[in-house]
């Protein structure tokens, strides 16, 4: 196999257009999902350069902005790691507008399309049944339409007044690229929509920083043994949350769950045990400060309480926050940037973290992070049905 350069530009989409195939399956590392996460500092910068020379970021800025004063609604939306990178999209849209964006599931969104108001969906590949049907239940209730995606020959493409196109196609099933991509695009379009451009090196930097590989692997022999984990974390690390809960398990095919971070203290605890691994995401992107902390002290404490094995996914100026005696299965730093709003930072620092815990966990487990599991008939089975 030839050797992986992490500089060089992924491949695009296939022409003509077509889903992709599962990945080549390989013995052993490095995955395809390794050189991925490898790729992502490099592919950051080359995708801040590419969107901000785009047309249609200030395009869809503008539409999003008349939509604004006219009290219209803004709306996200995608399925899988796509919803998670579309929850991720409306928080940094929010931020930007101090107004309202709201995300929706995309299957629950064909029910209600939104009228005369703004619907960004997010689909890696653009072949989604239930988002394709979203932005065309949408188009035909009056809203203006966008979709982030790799290609615009995709069928998603079709259905979209305003299409950014990343470009580059995730080469694992484990979506890492297909993640932090949309998450770049939606920083851009944020930046456009508060006058203040997001610098491509400064991302490039952050991402650089943000690959923890010993600290990654140490918490995963940690939490390898486990039975099942929770995942637990509110505002942006709610929605970060969600997606490793996923990453794990499809990637290292351990049960998992996402917690809000008050929620998890109602009940759910009751079937926790020392079997139970429990991963804190505290990145505070919304910057609330004291409660927040003191919340994920509690949650903590609880774990504690049970012999849980507690790791968490903190935010760098965080850390004497949270008392290393309760995380004893480690942590891994998010860090942050002067040049980027904290929220930005968080969302775009927090994606190589969770990546690469669950590659790690792929590893320490004895399983291919690349296909889903779809190697095994079963699986590919249930995917089918």
């Amino acid at each position: 196999m030839p050797d992986f350069d992490p500089e060089a530009t992924l491949p695009g989409a296939p022409d003509p257009w077509a889903g992709s195939t599962m990945p080549l399956l390989r013995d052993g590392p490095p995955y395809a999902m390794t050189e991925m996460i490898a790729a992502e500092p490099a592919l950051g910068e080359r995708l801040v350069r590419r969107l901000t020379a785009d047309p249609a970021i200030p395009r869809l800025a503008a539409l999003i902005h008349a939509a604004v004063a006219d009290s219209r609604p803004i709306l996200t939306t995608g399925c899988g790691t796509s919803e998670h990178a579309a929850l991720m999209a409306a928080a940094l849209l929010g931020e930007a507008l101090d107004a309202g964006v709201r995300s929706a599931q995309a299957f629950e969104l064909v029910r209600r399309p939104p009228a005369n108001g703004v619907l960004l969906a997010v689909s890696h590949e653009g072949g989604t049944t239930a988002t394709n049907d979203a932005l065309r239940g949408a188009r035909d209730a009056g809203a203006a339409t966008a979709l982030i995606t790799v290609s615009g020959r995709s069928p998603g493409a079709a259905l979209a007044d305003v299409l950014l196109l990343t470009g580059e196609q995730d080469q694992s099933w484990c979506h890492t690229v297909g993640y932090l991509s949309p998450l770049v695009a939606a920083a851009v379009l944020a930046g456009a929509l508060r006058e203040q451009p997001v610098d491509p090196i400064v991302v490039r930097a952050l991402l650089q920083i943000a690959d923890h590989e010993a600290g990654a692997e140490q918490m995963a022999a940690a939490l390898s043994g486990c039975t099942r984990l929770l995942v637990v974390g509110s505002g942006i690390d709610y929605a970060a949350a969600r997606e490793l809960a996923l990453k794990i398990e499809e990637g290292a095919r351990l049960p998992a769950a996402a917690h809000h971070l008050e929620t998890i203290r109602h009940g759910h605890l009751a079937a926790a045990d020392a079997r139970t691994g429990l991963v804190l995401l505290l990145t505070d992107g919304e910057a609330w400060g004291a409660p927040l902390l003191e919340r994920s002290r509690a949650v903590l404490r609880s774990a504690q309480a049970l012999g849980m094995p507690a790791a968490a996914i903190v935010a760098a100026d965080l850390g004497d926050d949270i008392p290393l005696g309760l995380t004893p299965a480690g942590r891994l730093a998010v860090p942050l940037a002067a040049g980027l709003p904290r929220i930005v930072a968080a969302a775009l620092g927090g994606a190589i973290p969770l990546q690469l815990l669950t590659e790690r966990l792929a590893r320490a487990r004895g399983v291919n992070p690349d296909t889903l599991g779809r190697e095994d008939p079963r699986q590919a089975a249930a995917a089918d049905a």
